[in-house]
């Protein structure tokens, strides 16, 4: 059996229908008539596609089609062994921003010293505890995306005051490492998986019963990638959100009036791979004042942020961000507001470079400027 027909067995993309659901609810497709889900299955299941087919680097794995497919196919994962199969034989996408995120991802395999929680301040952290604070690759962020004001560590910083706001006094390690999602997605397992050893090495040492996430892409990777490649954790892996929520409803949290209109932008990963909708606007209707108002395509069918993995960033994805700006803009809301460091990010990006009179904003920041300390 070829490697391509494996994956086929694998993924039961021969379950296809052939209906062009998927293709139909493509962002990509919408864009670039050439980039076709359906088509990329069909030619797997005649053992006609091959690694070298750069359209599979296209894909936004943003789950879209799979959601919608009534065979139920999961083309992302289809996607993902496509690319790690390319990736085997020699074959990559093209990398966003001179490749310099994938190599800071491949020195965190190292042996190196790092300095990435200089940020901390005089916050409140621990050396060990129940409560492990994944900050992700942030405090890379800021160096890389300096000309759009990226925040980063800003964000950092205001997340870190919200879990001591709460009471929580969490394990923030110079020794973490990324969480390997890029990695993963863009058919690199091998570094996948170096990079989650070391995670889980430093957070089991540290005691922590809970890892609290911001990050979608995070959250999503130790939650199902991590044990289905490494078993049982010996942890839970928790969103902020869930949290955050209990806070305020026991009045931990006290919250001060605001003003304005804002729309919510649902993340891929945390969205329709996680399924959580519900709380990010939960917490924004908690702020007192803030009016909280729906682009037309939300939740289930909110649109991708048009670039995944640092890869494949081109006038397709400057199309999508333009047009979910646009649609942001519409509805009257002055604010954007997102829940992913990197939808923020490609949103800024498209913001600077076509001068929109709309502020991108992330929720964690949104909440942390109203808390009453």
């Amino acid at each position: 059996m070829t490697a391509i027909a494996e994956l086929v067995d694998i993924t039961k993309t021969y379950y296809c229908l052939d209906c062009g659901v998927c293709t139909g609810s493509c962002p990509v497709a919408k864009i670039f008539p050439d980039f076709s889900p359906r088509q990329i299955i069909e030619r797997s299941l005649y053992e006609l596609e091959e690694p070298s087919d750069e359209t599979i680097w296209s894909c936004l794995t943003c789950a879209q089609c799979s959601v919608r497919c009534p065979a139920n196919i999961d083309f992302p994962e289809f996607i993902r062994l496509m690319r790690d199969e390319a990736h085997t034989r020699g074959f990559d996408g093209t990398p966003a921003h001179n490749g310099m995120l994938q190599t800071i991802m491949s020195i965190q395999t190292q042996d190196i010293q790092q300095d990435r929680t200089a940020w901390v301040g005089d916050l409140k952290t621990s050396e060990s505890g129940d409560i492990f604070y994944f900050v992700g690759c942030r405090p890379y962020f800021d160096v890389i995306f300096r000309d759009i004001d990226a925040g980063s560590l800003d964000n950092a910083r205001n997340v870190l005051s919200i879990l001591n706001a709460c009471g929580v006094e969490p394990v923030v390690s110079n020794e973490e490492r990324c969480c390997g999602h890029d990695a993963l997605w863009n058919g690199d397992e091998d570094k996948f998986k170096r990079l989650a050893q070391r995670n889980l090495d430093v957070i089991r040492s540290s005691g922590a019963k809970q890892v609290v996430f911001t990050c979608p892409e995070g959250y999503h990777t130790f939650k199902n990638m991590y044990p289905r490649h490494f078993g049982d954790l010996g942890f839970e892996p928790v969103h902020i959100l869930d949290l955050l929520s209990e806070k305020i409803k026991d009045g931990t949290l006290q919250l001060q009036e605001s003003q304005g209109k804002v729309t919510y932008h649902d993340p891929c990963r945390l969205g329709r791979l996680a399924g959580i909708f519900d709380a990010p606007r939960e917490l924004i209707k908690a702020l007192p004042g803030l009016e909280l108002v729906e682009m037309p395509r939300s939740r289930e069918n909110g649109v991708c942020c048009g670039t995944s993995g640092w890869m494949n960033c081109s006038s397709c994805s400057k199309e999508i961000q333009m047009e979910r700006l646009t649609e942001a803009g519409n509805t009257g809301a002055g604010t954007l507001v997102t829940a992913c460091p990197k939808c923020q990010i490609h949103f800024r990006c498209a913001k600077s470079a076509f001068d929109l009179d709309i502020e991108i904003k992330d929720l964690y920041d949104l909440l942390a400027e109203q808390i009453v300390l």
